[in-house]
């Protein structure tokens, strides 16, 4: 008898294993009724998603900061400098090099390359620069409050710009053009490496995008197609909208990825119908060995003090952003959403509802409203 329970015992600890390993995983029941579109919106505006304002002075009080007052002159100067290569030790790469406005606002490098065609040692892609004003943390690790203080590491990077404060200063003091709009923008200050950071900064809070989603929120019921709508209603009830929230959709928080990790030799096929869990068989997988990463750990860059904590990207325009993640190893946006579902969600999604998500995600594409300032 005592060894009967003790086989039992075994088997339990055996299946909690598995359970809490991620090997039962739950996929969303696929047979639903979508929410109408008033419903849906409805519902989305109460988790805390939002519309990017249509006019300036709506933005204005969205992205204004207490200590770098927005102003035209300002956002005009930082317009200037955020394109000028002057701010680079070779003359030859500015802002703009990296985040391209016209790109969905990084590059499409899985890499980022600087002074002299250098690349960053540690693999790193390059965020949007495109709604980084709507974001707390900026970034990969965090380590930056606001896009003023964010200015500040490239141009200082020795393999980004590879320029020095001093540097800067004595370059832009050079130009009379630039000291005569530094004074009138700055009158106390006039050209220091904090104000140059600080017009750079005023400049990139303009670079709201808006497009299809926008409109839905706004009380279009048209804007979004049955299948975005099922996307948008997939992504808050599996539970993205936990970590991809506010109006940028991300960018809010940094959170452990991967929240789950999936290191050994079997893996499940699928599983679940109308949410009850139960065993539907594996699938032979390479091991990963100590992989951090669903994907090579290619750079070394293991998030803010190493604790593989990462800013949450930003999903306005995530569709013209790869590839995806922090070193830019993942090529598709279909890829990117199964990676997040099984290691953050412990979720298996299939083929149609990745489409449904990835549907949603372009509903978020949008290019710089291009705000009237005054």
């Amino acid at each position: 008898m005592l060894r009967i329970h003790l086989v039992v015992f075994a088997i339990a600890l055996v299946v909690l294993s598995l359970y809490f390993n991620g090997f039962f995983i739950p996929e969303p029941n696929a047979s639903f009724k979508l929410p109408d579109a008033q419903a849906l919106r409805k519902e989305a505006l109460s988790r805390g998603l939002a519309p990017v304002p249509a006019r300036w002075e709506e933005a204005l009080e969205v992205v204004d900061n207490p200590d770098n007052p927005l102003t035209p002159e300002k956002i005009a100067l930082g317009e200037r400098l955020y394109f000028d290569p002057i701010l680079s030790k070779d003359r030859t790469i500015n802002c703009a090099s990296c985040h391209i406005l016209g790109e969905g606002g990084d590059d499409n490098r899985p890499t980022a390359i600087g002074y002299h065609g250098l690349p960053n040692p540690k693999h790193l892609n390059s965020p949007t620069v495109l709604n980084a004003a709507l974001a707390k943390r900026q970034f990969w690790d965090g380590r930056s409050p606001d896009v003023e203080d964010q200015a500040k590491g490239p141009i200082q990077a020795p393999f980004e710009m590879a320029m020095t404060p001093g540097e800067v200063v004595a370059r832009l003091k050079a130009r009379p053009d630039y000291v005569e709009s530094f004074a009138k923008v700055f009158p106390k200050e006039g050209i220091t490496f904090d104000t140059v950071t600080k017009a750079i900064g005023a400049y990139e809070r303009t670079l709201l995008t808006r497009g299809a989603f926008d409109r839905f929120l706004e009380g279009d019921d048209e804007a979004l197609d049955e299948k975005a709508r099922a996307g948008l209603h997939l992504f808050m009830r599996i539970g993205c909208k936990g970590c991809h929230t506010g109006m940028s959709v991300g960018g809010q928080s940094l959170q452990r990825f991967p929240l789950r990790r999936y290191n050994g030799l079997l893996a499940p096929t699928s599983v679940i119908v109308n949410d009850a869990r139960y065993f539907a068989g594996f699938r032979w997988q390479k091991p990963r060995g100590d992989e951090p990463y669903p994907f090579p750990d290619v750079g070394g860059f293991h998030g803010a003090k190493g604790q593989f904590l990462f800013r949450v990207p930003i999903l306005r325009n995530i569709t013209r952003t790869a590839p995806y993640f922090h070193n830019g190893l993942v090529e598709k946006l279909e890829e990117a959403v199964r990676l997040m579902a099984r290691h953050q969600l412990g979720l298996v999604l299939n083929d149609e509802q990745v489409g449904q998500i990835v549907a949603f995600l372009k509903s978020l594409e949008g290019d710089p409203v291009g705000y009237e300032v005054r």
